[in-house]
């Protein structure tokens, strides 16, 4: 009796996943630092050598653990960025998705390959795309919050999503250190959320002052700093 043929591409599949798990427990457990080929492996219950046949280098599989947890993030919360209304709603968003990133350790992880991504290009790239990724999302919710809203023109949609979603990960990381701080940021930026939303509210003509007041203060920024540059 013929024996039935191997999945082997599943098999493939099923290491590579449980080698991504792995390098992101023992990441968040011993820190770059600690962090080895050997001790991944161990964590997987697999040969070290599996991780560079399938991902060439430990720098590489931190990358992939990495994209790895970040794509599951997104589709867990893809849900609630659509529900998102306003800018105060999108804090909201970020408020639970702080507690949950903390919790399943991606704040941790996330910290360490900040600090890993000095002295390691692969880890910063992995760096810069996690961000990079947060910001396509946070500027999909944006552009359909802000609409012909009184920060149209004004404000940059790309720069404002870099900004928010950098500050949400400072904010995370930060909170390690100072929750209580941490807890003030989100708060201030929960109050600027309702102070834009409030503007929204104005009639066409305070809006137009509005803009016309928020323009002119611009121009005479960039002046300024032309003039001290």
């Amino acid at each position: 009796m013929a024996r039935p043929k191997r999945d082997v591409s599943s098999s493939a599949d099923e290491t590579r996943d449980r080698l991504r798990r792995a390098a992101h427990k023992v990441v968040c457990e011993a820190g770059i630092a600690g962090t080895s080929a050997r001790a991944i492996a161990s964590r997987a219950q697999v040969n070290q050598a599996l991780i560079f046949y399938h991902f060439g280098t430990v720098s590489e599989l931190l990358a992939a653990a990495s994209d790895a947890a970040i794509a599951s993030s997104i589709d867990h919360y893809r849900a609630a960025f659509d529900d998102v209304d306003s800018l105060d709603g999108l804090v909201s968003v970020a408020r639970s998705m702080q507690a949950r990133e903390r919790t399943i350790g991606n704040v941790t992880y996330m910290a360490q390959m900040l600090s890993g991504s000095q002295n390691d290009p692969v880890l910063a790239r992995a760096a810069r795309a996690a961000v990079a990724t947060w910001s396509s999302e946070v500027q999909r919710v944006l552009d359909r919050v802000l609409g012909d809203g009184p920060l149209t023109g004004l404000v940059d949609a790309r720069g404002l999503a870099h900004l928010v979603s950098a500050g949400f990960i400072g904010i995370e990381l930060y909170d390690v250190a100072d929750p209580e701080g941490a807890s003030r940021a989100v708060d201030t930026l929960e109050a600027i959320g309702r102070l834009v939303d409030v503007l929204d509210e104005l009639g066409p003509v305070a809006r137009r002052a509005l803009a016309s007041k928020t323009k002119r203060s611009a121009k005479a920024g960039r002046r300024q700093r032309k003039a001290v540059g």
